[in-house]
C-alpha cells in the first residue's frame, strides 16, 4: 500500500465519504443511542471492530466465494462478527451492553458495512481491506462520539456520564459537570433533537468543504495570474 493510497483511504472514512455526513448510512443507531458520550463511544466501538474484521475477512475469500452467493456469505460474515461482539459485550460490559440493547444486534443491518464488504473489501487486498475497515468505521464512530457528546451537553451539561459502564468503577468520578446547575434541555435528549443536532454538524461540514474548495481555487488561480502578468 501506498502513503498516497493510505492518505485517500483516511481523508475519505474521516471526512470526504463519511458513511454519516456524506453517505448518510446508519442513521438508525446513530440517532437513537447518541444520547450520551458514552453510549454512543460503547457503539461506535463495536461498529469499528465489526467493520475491520469483516472487511479482513473478506478480503481473505474474496477469490473463493462464487457471485451468485457473495451477498448471503457477506452477511454471514458480518452477522458472525457481531455476535461475537454482542456476547462479549454482555459478559464484559453487562450494564452497558443492556442500555444500548437491540441496538448492537442491529449493526448487522447497518448498509454501510456491507456496502464497504461488496464495493471495497471485495476487490482489494487484505491490507487496504482492512485499512478502509478501520477507517471508514473510525469516521463513523467519530461522528457518533460528537453528537452524543453535544447531546449530552445541551441536555444535561455534563459530559462522560456513567463513565463506568464502560471503564469500570474507578471512571464513576469521571462525570464533567460543564454547566453547574444546569436545568436541562430535554429537547436535546429526544429523537428529534438528534435530528436536529446531526442536522447542524451536516451543514457545519458542508460549510467547510466550500471554504477548503475556495481557498484551493484561489490557490490555483494565484500562480496562473503571476505567469499571465
Amino acid at each position: 500500500m501506498s502513503d498516497t493510497s493510505l492518505r485517500e483511504l483516511a481523508g475519505n472514512g474521516l471526512w470526504h465519504n463519511n458513511p454519516a455526513l456524506v453517505q448518510l448510512l446508519g442513521l438508525c443507531p446513530l440517532l437513537a443511542i447518541s444520547n450520551t458520550t458514552v453510549n454512543a463511544l460503547g457503539l461506535g466501538l463495536a461498529t469499528i471492530l465489526t467493520v475491520a474484521t469483516s472487511n479482513t475477512i473478506v478480503s481473505v475469500i474474496r477469490n473463493w466465494v462464487r457471485p451468485e452467493v457473495r451477498l448471503p456469505v457477506f452477511v454471514l460474515i458480518i452477522a458472525s462478527v457481531v455476535t461475537a461482539i454482542e456476547l462479549s459485550m454482555n459478559a464484559w460490559f453487562h450494564e452497558l451492553y443492556n442500555i444500548l440493547g437491540i441496538f448492537i444486534p442491529l449493526i448487522v443491518t447497518n448498509c454501510f458495512i456491507l456496502g464497504r464488504a461488496e464495493s471495497f473489501a471485495a476487490r482489494n487486498p487484505v491490507g487496504r481491506a482492512a485499512w478502509d475497515g478501520l477507517l471508514m468505521g473510525t469516521g463513523f464512530a467519530l461522528v457518533l462520539v460528537v453528537l452524543g457528546s453535544l447531546r449530552e451537553l445541551l441536555g444535561q451539561g455534563t459530559l462522560l456520564t456513567q463513565a463506568e459502564l464502560m471503564f469500570g468503577e474507578a471512571a464513576a468520578g469521571w462525570t464533567l459537570e460543564v454547566v453547574p446547575e444546569y436545568r436541562g434541555f430535554l429537547l436535546a435528549l429526544l429523537p428529534p433533537g438528534a435530528f436536529i443536532t446531526l442536522g447542524l454538524m451536516i451543514a457545519a461540514k458542508n460549510v467547510i468543504d466550500a471554504r477548503m474548495e475556495k481557498r484551493e481555487r484561489r490557490a490555483a488561480a494565484e500562480p496562473a495570474a503571476e505567469t499571465a502578468g
